[in-house]
């Protein structure tokens, strides 16, 4: 990463390190692709950091693998290298000593190869809330990258994550296509934020060996069956080849669901969501 970059990405984290964040609000910030950051009562926690160098992305992560120093919890999705990303993972262990990470079965060994601990690794396993201390609680939730892969016990190869942490629930979906059984999980819990894939798939790509995931209309209509109070379009973005227009998502939700909330999110943009039911709950 050159000088220029270095600088931003440190003023991207001290950004993160000196953002005040109230009960019923969470912080934002978009990586690109899928990957985030978010931050509520005192914790930061990185789903999918994907900064590492690659010469086929679009643009320049928004920060390096050594400039993430403040990690008190990593989520990871899936395996793909968008996802667990084997250019950062080691710089992430090496400058956060307590880190925590959860990701599904099929990524403890990549991971511990990558310098993550035993004792640093939680297994996603959906269906079941994890405490991961008394701030934040996890509820894996089974995804399908086109394909309901599972590990021979039986556990998924993909998942989303919702969170409960700072008076809000947020769903980060990670990278999958729509199936009754995720409608249903997801449509139980009362989420305030949802980041959803728009990317769509078709045969062009599956040829090329790239699995696809959910489109914008699907997701528009996921954020409107779900009930989601704010949606947020994700994995449009970093490679030319499997990219989307966010402005159509904005266009059929507009035309279809126009009192839908949403936001779409620059580069490193810091956006800070309130909830209205955490907000009325103060009054």
């Amino acid at each position: 990463m050159n000088t220029q970059n270095s600088r931003k990405g440190q003023i991207i984290i001290q950004e993160v390190n000196e953002t005040e964040v109230p009960y019923g609000t969470l912080a934002v910030w978009f990586l690109g692709q899928e990957s985030v950051i978010i931050k509520g009562d005192g914790l930061t926690v990185y789903i999918d950091p994907y900064v590492s160098e690659n010469p086929h992305r679009t643009y320049p992560a928004p920060i390096g693998p050594e400039d993430i120093t403040n990690a008190d919890i990593c989520l990871i999705t899936h395996d793909h290298l968008d996802h667990l990303d084997t250019g950062s993972i080691p710089s992430i262990v090496k400058n956060n000593a307590d880190v925590r990470f959860m990701a599904p079965a099929v990524c403890a060994a990549p991971l511990h190869e990558l310098g993550v601990q035993e004792d640093q690794l939680l297994t996603a396993n959906p269906e079941n809330w994890i405490e991961l201390g008394p701030k934040l609680k996890v509820l894996p939730v089974t995804a399908s990258h086109e394909q309901l892969d599972r590990d021979s016990e039986g556990l998924p190869h993909y998942v989303g994550y919702i969170l409960q942490l700072n008076g809000v629930t947020l769903y980060h979906a990670g990278d999958t296509v729509l199936f009754p059984e995720l409608i249903e999980t997801v449509s139980r819990q009362t989420i305030d934020l949802a980041m959803l894939p728009i990317n769509g798939r078709d045969y062009f790509r599956n040829q090329r060996d790239i699995a696809g995931n959910m489109d914008y209309r699907e997701a528009v209509e996921f954020a409107a069956v779900a009930g989601f109070e704010t949606v947020i379009p994700l994995h449009y973005d970093i490679f030319a080849g499997n990219a989307e227009n966010p402005g159509y998502f904005v266009d059929y939700l507009y035309r279809h669901f126009p009192e839908q909330k949403f936001h779409v999110m620059a580069r490193a943009e810091r956006f800070i969501y309130v909830s209205p039911k955490a907000f009325l709950n103060s009054k």
